[in-house]
């Protein structure tokens, strides 16, 4: 089943953030990444310490069906944040196609920020702004299929 969940970005609050969800809603967190967990990439600059610290992802289940997700905005990855760009919707899918259909489909008109990759932590993945300005996150967990 294609679920769709909201992905906040901060910048350099999330964990705090995070945290005060956490003991609202209740549950635990089903990931917690930083961005020193990340492998070194070529073309990108190695982090400070201070930013190595930040969240790189975070994920708290709501239901069974829903998560709330976030991340600190580090690095080339992500724009200067202002109130309204400062989350995206989220899309995971069942099927490598059909990421790629939903991809091809939302995108068109927009600009892309990351085409569609496999990435290091398992997820086909791609980010792009459509064309009306919302930002949107559209993966195919590789590693669970």
């Amino acid at each position: 089943m294609t679920t769709v969940n909201i992905y906040l970005t901060f910048e350099g609050q999330c964990e705090e953030a995070f945290n005060f969800y956490k003991s609202v809603l209740g549950g635990e967190f089903s990931y917690l990444g930083r961005f020193k967990d990340m492998p070194p990439q070529e073309g990108i600059a190695p982090l400070s310490d201070e930013m190595g610290e930040k969240i790189m992802h975070i994920s708290l289940p709501v239901s069974k069906e829903t998560m709330l997700m976030g991340s600190d905005s580090v690095g080339e990855w992500a724009p200067k944040l202002v109130a309204g760009n400062n989350f995206s919707v989220s899309v995971s899918t069942v099927s490598k196609s059909e990421t790629d259909r939903i991809f091809a489909g939302l995108s068109d008109g927009g600009m892309i920020t990351m085409p569609l990759e496999s990435t290091f932590w398992g997820d086909y993945f791609g980010m792009f702004t459509d064309k009306f300005g919302i930002n949107w996150m559209i993966s195919f967990a590789e590693n669970q299929a």
